[in-house]
């Protein structure tokens, strides 16, 4: 099948297969995979131009919901923080977008880009597993993945943990889960989220896959309960980039802007499943594998990224 707006022939099963593949794991550590597709793009399909950053949104916009869903259903969805992420990304997607078509709409330069944003990502979540102590974090995650193991074998006499918020305003957010109280100041999240969203908008990602990291590994919070409302923001700010992409596209005829809806689309559906399975496996698996696994993917893509811009 041919794809106008990339430029590029490809058989229509191999985006639905590999957005399938990738989103299985990283939603389930709050992240759309969309950081791993964008590569898969540009470095395999020979999809370069700025069109590639929203046309990696479209897939994050047809993806998300059915991960989303089953964070909401299973009580792990802490709503506060997705809304400091939309409040904080929102603006910083539209930054985002225009500086990715005014300044890096040179391939060249945008992979070294997107190589030390990964590379940093990678090097966040490495140290944070690697780590000697055993924070109170780690122990609510290993006390909640052995209650989620019980609960495949009792269901119906045994409830898995909800995430409770307790207090929510202008300086503090709190929130109990597995017994345990997590308190954060909303401020900083806020002006965070807001450098994350022009990051996600230059990259394409709508900085959930840069976001969940900080917030588990800077503020110190449960994945388990990072995961649902990283993905609900995510989504929420990639309706907003392919929106803003489609906007700006009139005024740079002379680039390829807007979205491949046909390959955004065949992507979101592999994504769509994907992802669903991941949010609902999620629980079963230790914190700690889900981190490894994706540091490693993201460090060997980061490098390779910033390996090729210098050779």
């Amino acid at each position: 099948m041919y794809f106008e707006v990339a430029g590029i022939e490809v058989n229509p099963l191999i985006p639905p297969l590999v957005a399938f593949l990738i989103s299985v794991l990283t939603s389930s550590g709050g992240i759309s995979g969309a950081f791993i597709l964008l590569p898969f793009q540009v470095s395999v399909l020979g999809f370069t131009s700025p069109a590639v950053s929203a046309t990696n949104q479209l897939y994050n916009v047809v993806a998300i919901p059915s991960g989303v869903y089953r964070y909401i259903r299973e009580g792990r969805m802490v709503w506060p923080l997705t809304w400091i992420v939309i409040a904080g990304t929102l603006p910083g997607v539209l930054i985002g977008a225009i500086l990715r078509i005014n300044y890096f709409s040179n391939p060249e330069t945008f992979k070294i880009f997107a190589g030390l944003v990964l590379i940093y990502i990678a090097i966040r979540l490495i140290r944070e597993n690697l780590s000697r102590k055993k924070p109170k974090t780690i122990e609510v995650e290993e006390k909640f993945n052995e209650i989620a193991k019980s609960y495949r074998t009792q269901k119906g006499t045994l409830k898995l943990p909800r995430a409770k918020v307790l207090k929510f305003n202008l300086n503090t957010l709190e929130y109990e889960f597995v017994d345990n109280i997590f308190k954060v100041k909303t401020i900083p999240i806020f002006l965070i989220s807001t450098i994350v969203g022009i990051v996600g908008g230059i990259y394409g990602i709508g900085g959930g896959a840069i976001i969940a990291p900080i917030y588990v590994t800077f503020f110190n919070l449960p994945v388990y309960t990072v995961a649902g409302p990283a993905l609900m923001g995510t989504f929420i700010t990639s309706v907003f980039g392919v929106i803003v992409y489609e906007i700006l596209a009139p005024f740079y005829p002379h680039l390829s802007v807007s979205p491949d809806w046909k390959l955004g689309i065949l992507f979101g559906i592999g994504g769509l499943v994907g992802m669903y399975v991941g949010a609902r496996v999620q629980k079963y698996l230790p914190a700690k594998f889900i981190k490894f696994v994706l540091s490693a993917a993201i460090l060997i893509l980061g490098l390779r990224y910033v390996l090729s811009f210098i050779f």
